[in-house]
């Protein structure tokens, strides 16, 4: 029993290393900043939750800090992709030219109107 949870934790690893190396990946081959950070971000939380759970089978007395880990990298991730992402977008950085709308754009564009409207 205790040799096959250490064979699912380590398949459990090499599957988030997979995906690490894979969000590695899209940092490197997608087009502008904003794909960069989605594919960075998606890629490095679901690598890292499974290497950190194929951790707590290998090693179960660890299992509050690793419970720890992932609860902090849930929360933290997104938020943070989130937060630069508005920021790179509020600094004016280019889209790919692949892109169709800039929903963002039109969003703070209304605010702004309906903003000044109120304010007359």
């Amino acid at each position: 029993m205790d040799s096959t949870l250490e064979i699912i934790g380590a398949i459990l690893v090499l599957l988030g290393s997979i995906f690490l190396f894979l969000g590695a990946l899209g940092l490197v081959r997608m087009p502008d900043l904003f794909n960069r950070i989605q594919a960075g971000t998606k890629a490095s939380t679901l690598g890292t939750l499974l290497s950190l759970i194929g951790l707590l089978l290998i090693t179960p007395e660890w299992w509050g800090k690793l419970i720890l880990l992932m609860i902090f990298i849930l929360i933290t991730n997104p938020v943070s992709s989130h937060v630069l992402a508005r920021a790179a977008h509020y600094i004016k950085i280019p889209l790919t030219d692949k892109t169709v709308t800039d929903l963002l754009d039109k969003e703070e564009t209304t605010y702004k109107v309906n903003k000044e409207i109120k304010n007359e």
